[in-house]
């Protein structure tokens, strides 16, 4: 599917499980004009039109805009650079993002949507409890999408320059948005881009956004149904495999020998997380090795597996398939991608 939601936003922050060591360094003022602004809006023409987005749309959005200070200072505020921190242990992170409160209130969106979270994982094969839990995640349920403009965010981000290659299509991309139809008031989220529901680029929107309801539209904003549908569409193409589960916790021997467990790779992706992960073994062999289900029930012995110990020796610990790597898709951490699968498991039962 190319570029992947979160393998560009792991470009822009860095979670607290691939968290750099520095100070942040102050924002400084714009240094170009409104005039150069307006230029480089401009110069974008040619290739927004080479996308189809006609001149009325553009007329009617570029000759308004600003540049946003805001979003230059927060982008500029980003870790990017220095040693890497020690990771911490998961647990306190897990406390946080899998609480009762939002358990709870994953179970109530659970209810509410079954028939059509039913359909859908009819469709594709994701889970149900998958797409609330990644509803969850993102956004609370839909509490909070953010309130930044997206084509003024984006326009200012694109501009500045620093990071034009990232931003700059996620821009066009916005304004073809507008220009298919979708209403300028619902084009509003994160100062780095993300909208809607499941949080998603309006490159990304454009690709894999569904519609759930059958009205027609593909309303990630309002319509839990689309947002549900889309997070759906989204891990199909990120190769979801029917039926597989996300992972299992397990209890780990204290004698095992984890150097021999090593992963032979080095994967060019967020390397700090893939490198935690042991190399593949199916769900027979490290059965064989001792280690123990903490449900008591082993998935399909075929079933290729790798080991995470997020809180250390001693601990919990995971065996994940390949739909694991599905979520990290979403986004590339393993704090993150632990606690949705928890949380999908919370709320299902």
């Amino acid at each position: 599917m190319g570029d992947s939601l979160r393998s560009i936003l792991s470009a822009l922050w860095v979670t607290a499980a691939t968290a750099f060591v520095g100070a942040a360094t102050p924002a400084p003022a714009i240094a170009q004009t409104s005039g150069d602004f307006q230029s480089y809006l401009e110069s974008l023409r040619p290739k927004a039109r080479a996308m189809g987005i006609s001149d009325a749309t553009l007329n009617g959005v570029l000759p308004e805009l600003t540049p946003n200070p805001r979003v230059i200072e927060l982008d500029q505020n980003q870790p990017g650079g220095g040693t890497y921190a020690p990771i911490p242990n998961f647990e306190p992170y897990r406390r946080k993002h899998v609480d009762a409160a939002r358990i709870s209130r994953g179970q109530t969106a659970y209810q509410a949507n079954r028939t059509r979270l039913a359909r859908i994982e009819a469709e594709t094969g994701v889970p149900e409890e998958i797409m609330v839990a990644i509803f969850g995640h993102e956004t609370n349920y839909g509490s909070y999408t953010g309130d930044f403009d997206l084509i003024r965010s984006l326009a200012t981000l694109a501009w500045e320059g620093r990071r034009r290659t990232l931003f700059e299509p996620e821009l066009l991309a916005t304004l073809k948005m507008l220009d298919n139809g979708v209403p300028r008031s619902r084009l509003v989220g994160s100062w780095a881009g993300a909208t809607g529901y499941p949080q998603f680029l309006p490159s990304v929107y454009l690709r894999l956004a569904k519609d759930g309801d059958g009205d027609g539209k593909a309303d990630i904003w309002t319509s839990e149904a689309d947002a549900l549908a889309s997070i759906a569409n989204y891990f199909v193409h990120s190769g979801w495999r029917r039926g597989e589960p996300w992972g299992v916790a397990v209890s780990v021997p204290s004698g095992l020998n984890r150097a021999s467990l090593s992963a032979r790779t080095n994967p060019p992706r967020c390397p700090r997380v893939f490198n935690r992960h042991s190399r593949w073994m199916t769900m027979a062999e490290w059965r064989g090795l001792g280690l123990v289900p903490e449900s008591g029930r082993w998935p399909a012995d075929s079933m290729m597996a790798t080991l995470l110990e997020p809180d250390g020796p001693g601990k919990t610990a995971y065996l994940l398939t390949s739909n694991y790597r599905a979520i990290l898709d979403y986004n590339c951490s393993n704090f993150y991608a632990l606690s949705v699968g928890l949380l999908a498991d919370a709320v299902r039962q």
